[in-house]
């Protein structure tokens, strides 16, 4: 399992500064709220739904700090994504496996001050919604004691939903909320209770966050 690398947050900041952080405002329309709630410096843990390939990218750009974000593994065996995704600090995980080495992964990165970014579904929703919440989020949370941000992404399902690889011009939104403390343990009921309300809890930003209409 590769470790995240410190120097790797070099490229990632000029890769956002220089190019995403200008598109992401002039063709989409990024509105942003709540981003005081993620500490500028320091290990934390932001948890989100997740719509579209395009959320990492969305995620990193607003939270004003570098993430590495947990990805599928084959994800990693496209030769146009990987050298993208390693720029942004990804590190691949082998879904439906209980992948204690992205585990192990996410806690280096969290070491090495890195905050780390988990979609809770583990998959796509077109319609941005956790109906299949895992515990993934909460078991990193338990184990290194770092609090959890939860995150609202909204439009992205729009702008690249599934079966798509090039986005449209649609609307984009991301509302941060409260941070929610780690479980004491990593007692299973505990890991459902905080998986429970991060799910809540996101759901409720999506509601407090109304998409933009898209331009006529």
């Amino acid at each position: 399992m590769p470790r995240v690398p410190a120097d790797a947050q070099v490229p990632y900041t000029l890769l956002k500064w220089l190019l995403v952080n200008p598109l992401l405002h002039a063709i989409f329309r990024l509105r942003t709220e709540g981003a005081e709630y993620v500490p500028l410096k320091g290990p934390i843990l932001l948890v989100s739904n997740h719509a579209s390939f395009f959320d990492p990218v969305v995620l990193a750009n607003c939270a004003r700090r570098p993430i590495a974000f947990m990805a599928k593994e084959e994800l990693f065996d496209l030769a146009l994504l990987r050298p993208i995704m390693l720029a942004y600090g990804a590190f691949p995980v082998r879904r439906g496996t209980g992948d204690r080495g992205a585990i192990r992964a996410a806690l280096s990165a969290l070491d090495s001050g890195w905050a780390v970014g988990v979609f809770l579904n583990g998959t796509r929703a077109d319609d941005g919604r956790v109906e299949t919440p895992q515990l993934g989020a909460a078991m990193i949370s338990a184990k290194s004691q770092i609090p959890i941000v939860p995150v609202a992404i909204g439009g992205t399902g729009k702008i690249l939903p599934k079966g798509s690889y090039w986005p449209k011009p649609f609307p984009l939104s991301v509302r941060f909320g409260p941070l929610i403390q780690p479980p004491a343990t990593s007692d299973k009921a505990l890991l459902q209770a905080v998986t429970q309300r991060c799910t809540e809890q996101i759901h409720t930003l999506l509601a407090q966050t109304p998409i933009p209409a898209p331009r006529q």
